[in-house]
């Protein structure tokens, strides 16, 4: 019953940088300390693979060896959004972002995660 809404993607050129928002609405389980918000990416021919994520009762978060110093996760609680601020973008961060929400912090396993946003594409270009 939880409904994801990702935006804030578009074409960049390398070494630009975007802002992605994921909006969550619907009943979770937000209270519980181990309630996590994940971002994942999917490029053709690969499997989704994971970007970054956030503890959502407290500040604690982790990112892919990937994306580590350039990416940045945070949540407003307020207005029950996660963002994922992308910095110095490359071509082979090309890829459609997705949120998700899980259960298990410190997991880079997309099993782990159980509500999924429809995606929103990012296009890096050389």
């Amino acid at each position: 019953q939880v409904q994801l809404v990702e935006s804030g993607g578009g074409l960049v050129q390398a070494g630009g940088s975007l802002r992605l928002s994921c909006t969550i609405s619907g009943r979770t389980f937000r209270t519980v300390s181990t309630f996590v918000m994940g971002w994942f990416r999917q490029s053709p021919g690969k499997e989704r693979e994971f970007v970054a994520a956030t503890r959502w009762s407290v500040d604690s978060t982790y990112f892919a060896d990937s994306v580590a110093g350039r990416f940045t996760i945070s949540r407003d609680l307020a207005k029950n959004t996660v963002y994922l601020f992308m910095n110095s973008l490359k071509p082979e961060d090309t890829a459609v972002y997705y949120c998700a929400t899980g259960y298990r912090f410190g997991s880079t396993d997309v099993r782990d995660f159980e509500s999924w946003g429809q995606g929103t594409q990012v296009t890096v270009s050389s």
